[in-house]
């Protein structure tokens, strides 16, 4: 006897995820919700419990604003993961107080999809995932996303090349701070 084939619907994707989310034992601060927001290719803000937490997704890093194929890379993210309940792995958080987690939604793991698309990187000097690094390999060959420009440069590199400007006079020394040496912004 043969199997239909059956296309998951909207509703049967988001049961899957609740399922994912009950069914399992979390580990300490891993969370489900639902993605409110997408800051960029990397950075996602997901609703759990009546609380809206930022995520990093960890492990990669995305163009920044201003930056080449930094639409690309924030479209991207969006496509996948906007409106969508997602599972959180958490991996602990940042300087900015941002959570710092492995997203998936039904059983896709975005992080790596956003690497996979050609619309991040792999951030080698937090991240050493040889899957992800695979990954990054198999864009660059397809030259996939930002692998499409002959040099790209790297976000942590940008980043040195353009600090961010100082703060006028009377915002407060927390919001002027810069990022830690090798912190995102």
């Amino acid at each position: 006897m043969t199997r239909p084939n059956v296309v998951p619907t909207r509703r049967w994707v988001a049961a899957f995820v609740v399922l994912l989310c009950v069914g399992a034992t979390p580990a300490q601060g891993d969370f489900c919700g639902r993605v409110v927001n997408v800051h960029d290719g990397d950075t996602v803000t997901v609703l759990s419990g009546g609380v809206e937490r930022r995520v990093r997704l960890v492990g990669i890093d995305a163009p920044e604003r201003g930056q080449p194929h930094a639409t690309a890379a924030r479209r991207g993210l969006a496509a996948r993961v906007a409106g969508r309940d997602v599972k959180v792995i958490e991996r602990g958080a940042d300087s900015y107080g941002r959570t710092l987690g492995r997203v998936l939604v039904a059983d896709v793991d975005a992080n790596a999809a956003q690497v996979r698309d050609g619309h991040a990187w792999v951030f080698r000097r937090f991240e050493n995932d040889p899957s992800l690094i695979a990954l990054e390999g198999e864009a660059k060959t397809a030259r996939r996303g930002l692998w499409r420009d002959p040099d790209p440069v790297p976000p942590w590199v940008w980043r040195e090349r353009h600090p961010p400007k100082p703060a006028p006079r009377g915002v407060s020394s927390a919001a002027a701070t810069t990022p830690a040496q090798g912190e995102r912004r």
